[in-house]
């Protein structure tokens, strides 16, 4: 990763999100963002993927952009050195585990279903229609046999919006672990200290990169901390309201390429 003093780039990292920030509702990355996120490497500038997904699946896009930044992946929960295969930060549900476990999977409504993460694979707590929806589009397997450790996180799919009642029933079994909407069916538990955000300030901190020298931008409620934290921070046009009320700026829609939007504001005026 170039050093922030070899660059004349205000903003030297770009830190995105994929779904609906990069990526479209087709799962491809946009065009349009994927050469402006090359012209800022050519101008010295440093790109980092932040996601929800594994690094499985978030790898493919990692290596179609030709990167060999560390991914923040699992919400935060986890930073991933994909050259060297090591974790640079591996957190778990711990204590939250159990209860949720128990008591939390034994009292979802009909129509939610539930994933566990551990390692780089994921099992299914809870069937439900929606999860083969989920797995298809995330191009992940979902093994049957429960892990053994505590999971880095559970994701629960509900089959509609509106994530209000599912949260607060989550929140009393497991009051210990951190709740994130990541998409308008997606609740994902975490553990406690996770957090985009966290990740990157821990990434930031190993590359001597000062926070108000970073650039972040994202669609849902998983990416506010994360855009607040950032030196400049962007929220896509037709992301979550929370987002767009927490952002420096706001941009174009994913599909027009919100994230090249950024870029442009970034490389127009290096020493803005």
């Amino acid at each position: 990763m170039t050093p922030p003093n070899e660059t004349p780039l205000r903003y030297t990292w770009i830190v995105t999100d994929l779904d609906g920030t990069l990526v479209d509702r087709d799962l491809r990355i946009v065009r349009r963002s994927a050469l402006a996120l090359r012209r800022y490497q050519e101008l010295g500038g440093t790109v980092v993927i932040a996601t929800g997904r594994n690094e499985v699946s978030a790898g493919r896009y990692h290596r179609e952009l030709g990167l060999t930044t560390p991914m923040i992946v699992y919400n935060g929960a986890r930073v991933v050195d994909p050259l060297s295969a090591t974790r640079l930060l591996d957190l778990n549900l711990g204590r939250s585990w159990q209860p949720l476990r128990e008591n939390l999977l034994p009292a979802l409504p009909d129509g939610v279903g539930a994933v566990a993460f551990a390692g780089e694979d994921a099992y299914v707590l809870r069937h439900a229609p929606s999860l083969a929806a989920y797995a298809g589009r995330d191009r992940i397997e979902l093994r049957e046999v429960l892990p053994e450790q505590a999971p880095t996180k559970v994701m629960l799919i509900a089959d509609r919006p509106g994530l209000g009642a599912l949260a607060e029933l989550t929140a009393r079994h497991c009051p210990s672990a951190r709740l994130l909407q990541s998409e308008e069916t997606y609740l994902e538990i975490l553990p406690t200290t996770a957090g985009k955000e966290v990740a990157l300030r821990h990434l930031a901190e190993r590359a001597g990169v000062p926070m108000e020298r970073i650039a972040a931008i994202g669609d849902n409620p998983n990416d506010t901390a994360m855009v607040r934290a950032a030196g400049l921070g962007a929220a896509v046009g037709d992301g979550h309201k929370e987002v767009r009320a927490a952002a420096d700026v706001v941009v174009g829609p994913c599909a027009l390429g919100a994230v090249a939007d950024l870029v442009e504001r970034v490389v127009a005026d290096p020493d803005r």
